[in-house]
Parts: C-alpha cells; sequence; structure tokens
C-alpha cells in the first residue's frame, strides 16, 4: 500500500473507521520507522502524548490502586463486602485488591461502631498501614455513634483517630460506600470535592468557632486559620 493512498485513507484529524485498523497499524509503521514528519508528525503528537507532572502521575496510579483493609466492625461489614460482587464491582475503580494485614493496606474503611474496649485495637491497625493512607467512617454508628449513645461506643471515629470521608446511613447502601471511596480518590488526586460547610456558605458556623462550650486553643485558632485559607475561603 502506497504511502499517499495510506495518508488519504486514514487521515489524522479525523477518528478512523473499524475497518481502517489496516492503514492505522501501517500509519504507526511509519511512525515507529521515521518516516512520518511535518505537520503530519506534529498532529500525531498533540493527540498523542500527554505532558504530566510526576506528582500528577503518582497521584493517579495511587487512586487508582487503592488497597482497603480486609477489615469489618459490625452489620456495616456486610454492605462493605458486597462490594466485591458482580453486582457493584468495585473493581471498576480499582479498590477490590483488599488485603488482610495492615502493612499492604492503605485505606481502612470502619464499617460499625466503634466501642471503647475496640478503640485502641483499631488505632493501631490505623498506625501499621501504609503511608499516605486514607480512613472512611461508615455508617452512622462510626462517623457519630449511631443509635448507641451510651457509654460502651465512641461517639465518632474522629475522636481517636482521622477520618477522610464520613458515609451515613444505617446502613449505608454499598452504592454509597463507592460514592465515599470515589471522594477518597479525587482526594487522592488532589482535586476533593468541597465540603458541606462550603457547598451551603457555611463556613464559620462550628460550634466553637461560634462560641462554643469551650475556648479554642490558639492552636486551635491557628489551625482553623489555614483550613480556611486552604479552601480559600
Amino acid at each position: 500500500m502506497r504511502r499517499e493512498k495510506l495518508r488519504e485513507l486514514s487521515p489524522l484529524d479525523e477518528p478512523a473507521a473499524p475497518q481502517d485498523l489496516r492503514a492505522r497499524q501501517l500509519r504507526a509503521r511509519d511512525l515507529l520507522r521515521g518516516d512520518l514528519e511535518g505537520p503530519e508528525l506534529e498532529r500525531h503528537v498533540e493527540e498523542s502524548v500527554l505532558a504530566t507532572t510526576l506528582r500528577r502521575a503518582l497521584s493517579w496510579g495511587r487512586a487508582n490502586s487503592v488497597f482497603p483493609a480486609t477489615f469489618g466492625l459490625a452489620c456495616c461489614a456486610i454492605e462493605m463486602i458486597s462490594l466485591v460482587t458482580p453486582r457493584y464491582d468495585i473493581a471498576r475503580f480499582g479498590a477490590e485488591n483488599m488485603r488482610a494485614s495492615p502493612r499492604q493496606a492503605d485505606l481502612l474503611i470502619l464499617s460499625g461502631r466503634v466501642s471503647i474496649k475496640m478503640a485502641p485495637v483499631v488505632r493501631r491497625i490505623y498506625d501499621q498501614m501504609l503511608e499516605p493512607k486514607w480512613a472512611i467512617a461508615m455508617g452512622a454508628c462510626s462517623s457519630s455513634g449511631g443509635m448507641f449513645a451510651n457509654y460502651a461506643v465512641v461517639q465518632g471515629a474522629d475522636k481517636f483517630m482521622p477520618i477522610d470521608v464520613h458515609v451515613p446511613g444505617c446502613p449505608p447502601r454499598p452504592e454509597a460506600l463507592i460514592y465515599g471511596i470515589n471522594k477518597v480518590q479525587r482526594m487522592i488526586q488532589g482535586n476533593p470535592d468541597p465540603g458541606w460547610r462550603r457547598r451551603y456558605n457555611a463556613i464559620g458556623t462550628e460550634e466553637w468557632a461560634r462560641g462554643g462550650v469551650a475556648e479554642p486553643t490558639e492552636a486551635e485558632l491557628a489551625a482553623y486559620a489555614a483550613a480556611r485559607e486552604r479552601l480559600g475561603a
């Protein structure tokens, strides 16, 4: 096949049809041989080459290869387990490789209530995980204590460890947990979703920021100011 005919069959400015696979193969051969030059080469480079930074490439790889820990606390764990079933297929988002060891995991999903006795164990597992690492509080119980407003259950997992995403529900459906994992992935890529205070213009309505029961310390004020500066508030 002559090169002039090849360029007529498969121009670079139009998407090639499936029946023109042979033409595209020959064009790729010309590119490898160095026969593709001039404006056609420049146009091919513009369409085929993607430039980015190393940090963005690493973040993209981390976001699409999340290793959740195989860890369940209560009834929410049943919903978490169903993520790997064909109906929900968390493998679509690269997060199906659940690890039984915290040293091989970078995402901890607290699927259920956290008792006072279990809190030190959960914290130890979190400390043993890889860096960077993230955590999801799945369900009302791990987020705020849920229906267990008593002395035996921690009223929110963020009281003893950092939580990146809270997934509401009792229990939340697998779709809700998938949405939470997607939010974590956007955080990893450096494009987090704005919080509800930002969406509803409620920045500054925190309990202590609006004159709560206790006066904030200087460290809390500095952290609050830094958080608002990061959000652009």
